[in-house]
């Protein structure tokens, strides 16, 4: 061993490639609000290999060196077994001239996915309401039920009507309880986090549009740690990439990458 030309190695496990490293850490610089959990769910999905976010952590903790700037209700039940339940909600939002503009979310409770958004600007009535909804919902078949909170919007006779028109039972929340609707919920507080309060929008039009972008993103390209790091639409990405050639998309006007083939 001491005159021996050759380099002994020690035994035990190689780790990990010098691809999946340089990809794991690139991820992380192109989306640096992306946890562990996260780049590892988005990995299984775009190269087909097994990697958990513990293996994740320990090479973002040996090569990334981040920047100093960055930074079971009873509806789970439903939402699981039931395939037609969808369930809605409206939050408000202000544009770049300080322009109130309410969204209606519509959710798909079993694929969670974003079904659309109705977006108005000024004061929201029962007539208002029901286009708003009838817009997010163009182009779908329509479910079973529909999951609401007990906001005093939902009360007008306008509402009522059209979803006695569409055949669509309503579905109530427990008053008072936030908990108690949970996914569109969470829902909205992603679209703020990662959406909103990142992008300027100045129009309806152009909110709608890049409300649109999102709800592509969020539907074709974000994992969901609610469907075990699997993807809403897994027919839209559903080619393994390979480690040694591959490119980045861009999403949301360039605030999320993620890798395709080249």
């Amino acid at each position: 061993m001491l005159f021996s030309s050759k380099v002994r190695r020690r035994p035990g496990p190689k780790g990990p490639s010098k691809e999946l490293i340089a990809a794991v850490v690139e991820m992380k610089q192109r989306n640096p609000r992306w946890g562990c959990p996260r780049i590892a769910q988005r990995i299984n999905v775009a190269f087909g290999v097994e990697i958990d976010k513990d293996m994740v952590r320990r090479i973002l903790r040996a090569h990334h060196r981040p920047e100093s700037n960055s930074g079971p209700s009873w509806l789970t039940f439903l939402g699981h077994t039931k395939d037609s339940l969808w369930s809605c909600d409206l939050f408000r939002c202000e544009s770049a001239t300080l322009t109130t503009h309410w969204i209606l979310v519509v959710r798909d409770q079993f694929t969670r996915q974003i079904v659309g958004f109705g977006v108005h600007c000024g004061i929201v009535d029962g007539a208002v309401l029901c286009r708003m909804f009838n817009r997010a919902i163009c182009g779908h078949s329509l479910p079973k039920y529909l999951s609401s909170d007990h906001d005093p919007l939902y009360r007008f006779h306008q509402w009522q009507a059209n979803l006695r028109i569409l055949e669509v039972t309503e579905i109530k929340t427990i008053p008072c309880v936030p908990l108690s609707h949970p996914f569109v919920e969470r829902l909205i507080g992603t679209i703020r986090r990662e959406y909103l309060d990142r992008m300027l929008f100045w129009t309806t039009v152009d909110l709608q549009r890049k409300l649109f972008e999102f709800q592509h993103y969020y539907n074709g390209h974000r994992t969901h740690a609610g469907l075990r790091g699997r993807l809403p639409e897994p027919d839209v990405d559903s080619q393994v990439v390979k480690l040694s050639s591959y490119r980045w998309q861009k999403h949301c006007r360039g605030l999320y990458e993620t890798p395709i083939a080249a």
